[in-house]
């Protein structure tokens, strides 16, 4: 599959690390032209063999999976932003939407997600899944924790859609989760939050998870 991750942090990263394990094509897109060829030459190192270049929007395209790397709420305007331009790839949300200003909420309203917001700015017929939102950025560079790889919770209304997303999962070495409809964001975005919150109270690096999953 072609992957085209938008954004170029620390989850980008990750995800890229583990679609190249895979076999896949990456192409970074970012606003930062700079730091999109950065991250493919990070990446490009870790898997030598494998096809990852940076790109600009029209990488979008001809993806299979296009994955929003980036903070809520600007996967809103990507989405937007790029409109029919998505039609035929599956869009991925693997954000959290945390009040990081009071870190003591969600700031999206209660009975929706980010994931659902962002399936209503996108043009009709793109399928919006949720997924990645629930894994650390540096376990997915590995795969694993303890030995044992990252299970991968995936939501969303379109079998095919979720299929795809399973399938980057699995070929990557990580274990799909299938947990239900999109609206099964709301709970997967309220879990990581907690998660997110339990940091500090679990002697571990908060602002580091903050960071890495904003």
């Amino acid at each position: 599959m072609i992957v085209t991750i938008v954004g170029a942090g620390a989850m980008a990263r990750g995800i890229g690390t583990r679609a190249l394990a895979g076999g896949h094509t990456v192409r970074i897109v970012d606003h930062s032209p700079p730091k999109a060829a950065d991250l493919a030459d990070q990446l490009r190192r870790g898997v030598p063999e494998g096809d990852v270049a940076a790109s600009d929007a029209i990488a979008v395209e001809d993806a299979d999976l296009v994955v929003l790397a980036v903070p809520y709420p600007a996967g809103l305007a990507v989405a937007a932003e790029y409109g029919t331009a998505l039609t035929g790839a599956v869009l991925v949300d693997i954000s959290n939407p945390v009040d990081f200003a009071t870190f003591d909420g969600l700031v999206v309203p209660a009975g929706t997600s980010a994931a659902e917001r962002i399936a209503a700015e996108a043009a009709p017929g793109v399928p919006v899944v949720k997924a990645f939102n629930t894994t650390f950025a540096t376990t997915l560079l590995s795969g694993q924790v303890a030995g044992l790889p990252l299970d991968v919770l995936i939501a969303g209304d379109d079998e095919d859609a979720k299929a795809r997303v399973a399938e980057l999962a699995t070929s990557g070495g990580l274990i799909p989760r299938d947990v239900g409809p999109l609206r099964r964001a709301r709970e997967l975005e309220a879990f990581q939050f907690l998660h997110m919150a339990a940091q500090e109270r679990l002697g571990l690096n908060w602002s580091s998870a903050v960071k890495i999953l904003s």
